[in-house]
């Protein structure tokens, strides 16, 4: 991977810096401790116990020096093991702790970044990729900020002080045995090529094998009343195994591509150390070197050992972070947020939340690129007009309607709210200008008060109480065991369709808006709750600009204008009377619905 891709959480890594220059602290600290543990064992065998004072060891010892006293080089051996031996344990937890400290912050901070993108996305974004998909790239991917920074910082630069430090010093016991312990790093280094690229892509189609498995248990679960009515467990269970199955065979796949870089380092480094000890051997016998020099070489090169394999250990991971990264940077590069401009304006509510007038000016969408969902709409809603958008199924209605709110940017042309191109506008102030009543009533597994106030936090609880009222949804919340405390079950499962719906219409009667969007706001509702719900509402539009998308044609007879959308374009308009007058396609819609024919069907 180029390494220009690490941009995107480079910021993350570098606001820990205080922390890696503590981190950079204790690996100095180490790196000494390190190339000190071996010389207790040198003391121990050159001259505590020497058998024979002569070569070097003769210049060294005499009758009237401490390193006769063969007792106390034995104490002083193993007490200094022992304090070197604490010491790099002591260094080592530190370090642990720090780096877990620091990491998790990194994590917490990436799953921020990546949640905040997220809520800005476009809808398009989400519908394709499902929920689990991107709560899997959230809760797990996030962490390869863990993995890549001590990848490319904390664990190459411990290694690579403690190599530096621990060679320097072996070079200067015996430079030929140094140079001889460098020769297996070009064999380390072909097998680190060899192996790099192939371990992230494994490791790669092993997260995406993982991914589709969650997104598949999400699937089932949040659908399970479609799977019961349909009788699909068993095959939904079949599914689940095969996809377990491919999920499990990518896991060996990785794992044993894994294992076999691993063993193959593992033996180079197990030769590279039998060739050392041999060569040392013969050193000893020549007498250019003592034993205890040798014991100290041997514990330096395994000491080296031991940082090459973690060195090694850490491209490895790297390589399946990398996987992990690339989910990650789809989330924070990816296309279609929606967000304000720079220098937009805000635009105030006043207390009265006086209508605006809302201006389609050669619009055009779509959400493939040569698949146009609109095209060229050019429509001018009037401050306080209520104007119904109906048209077959797929006709790109509920799609327009959704761009008053920003809920997508278009390909082409240009909205206008009381005038102002709301590109130029906050979108915070512009979406706080607009109630909406989405076709799917979301609703949070809080409070029935919480749910209605989530766009109003700070509405009293008579406000709640009156917005329930009007949306003829009090009488229900009444006779729930808490009221308006009660808590609601995961999308409001334990309320009906119709009880749902009417939630989310006191949603935004309280946030009494100057712009109402309702996208099919009686799809749930029998025919005497939406006739005291359109009794109720008609209060609130009364003054506001109000959109309507509609199926049932009979519920938008008395708008001020219907507008009929077919195949993205607007193919006629005018009120009731004037429509059917006109013989088109909404009086043929009319007549369809008339018959009890669907629309859906009929369209």
């Amino acid at each position: 991977m180029n390494i220009l891709r690490y941009r995107s959480i480079s910021p993350i890594i570098w606001k820990q810096k205080i922390g890696l220059l503590k981190l950079l602290g204790l690996a100095l600290l180490a790196a000494g401790v390190t190339a000190l543990m071996p010389w207790p064992m040198k003391l121990l065998v050159d001259y505590a116990l020497a058998d024979l004072p002569s070569g070097i060891q003769n210049t060294l010892l005499s009758s009237e020096s401490i390193w006769a006293n063969p007792g106390l080089l034995i104490a002083g051996a193993a007490v200094a093991s022992i304090i070197l031996f604490a010491l790099a344990s002591v260094i080592s937890v530190t370090s642990s702790w720090l780096w877990s400290k620091i990491g998790q912050r990194m994590v917490v901070d990436l799953s921020m970044v990546m949640f905040e993108r997220l809520q800005r996305l476009s809808k398009l974004f989400h519908t394709r990729h499902p929920v689990a998909d991107s709560l899997g790239r959230l809760t797990v991917d996030s962490w390869c900020v863990f993995t890549i920074a001590q990848a490319l910082l904390i664990t190459p630069v411990q290694n690579l002080i403690t190599i530096v430090v621990v060679g320097i010093v072996a070079w200067q016991i015996d430079p030929y045995l140094a140079l001889l312990s460098l020769a297996i790093a070009p064999v380390l280094g072909a097998s680190t090529v060899f192996f790099g690229e192939r371990l992230r892509v494994k490791a790669e189609l092993n997260r995406e094998a993982q991914s589709r498995v969650m997104a598949f248990v999400h699937q089932t679960i949040t659908a399970v009343p479609l799977v019961q009515a349909f009788g699909r467990e068993r095959s939904n269970s079949e599914k689940f195994r095969s996809l377990s199955n491919g999920a499990v065979s990518a896991s060996q796949k990785n794992y044993l591509l894994d294992n076999g870089f691993t063993l193959v380092n593992g033996i180079t480094l197990s030769v590279g150390l039998a060739i050392v000890l041999v060569a040392g051997g013969q050193r000893v016998v020549e007498g250019a070197i003592t034993v205890g020099s040798l014991l100290v070489f041997l514990g330096y090169l395994q000491a080296l050992q031991g940082e090459t394999e973690s060195l090694l250990s850490t491209y490895k991971n790297l390589k399946s972070a990398e996987a992990n990264l690339n989910r990650v940077l789809e989330v924070l590069e990816a296309d279609g947020e929606i967000a304000s401009k720079s220098g937009a304006s805000v635009l105030a509510r006043d207390s009265e939340s006086r209508a605006l007038s809302v201006t389609f000016e050669n619009i055009s969408f779509s959400y493939e690129p040569d698949r146009p969902v609109l095209k060229n709409i050019n429509l001018h809603i009037n401050a306080g007009e209520t104007v119904a958008l109906v048209g077959s199924s797929g006709s790109g209605k509920s799609t327009l309607a959704s761009l008053i709110p920003r809920f997508f940017d278009w390909d082409d042309g240009r909205i206008l709210l009381d005038g102002k191109d709301v590109m130029d506008i906050d979108l915070a102030s512009l979406r706080d200008q607009v109630s909406v009543v989405l076709q799917d009533p979301f609703l949070l597994p809080i409070t029935i008060a919480a749910n209605i106030s989530y766009g109003s936090p700070r509405a009293s609880r008579t406000r709640i109480i009156e917005a329930a009222t009007t949306a003829s949804a009090s009488a229900f919340i009444k006779k729930l065991p808490k009221g308006f405390d009660t808590v609601l079950g995961e999308k409001g499962a334990s309320l009906s369709g119709g009880q749902r719906q009417r939630l989310a219409i006191a949603r935004a009667i309280l946030k009494n808006a100057p712009v109402l969007v309702l996208d099919e706001p009686t799809s749930a509702l029998d025919a005497r709750t939406e006739t005291l719900f359109f009794e109720a509402l008609s209060k609130l539009m009364r003054g506001r600009t109000t959109v309507i998308v509609a199926h049932r044609l009979s519920t938008i007879r008395d708008a001020d204008r219907i507008v009929v959308v077919d195949q993205g374009e607007i193919a006629e308009q005018g009120n009731h009377e004037e429509l059917m007058e006109k013989n088109g396609l909404y009086a043929e819609l009319v007549r369809l619905q008339s018959t009890d024919t669907p629309l859906v069907e009929a369209a």
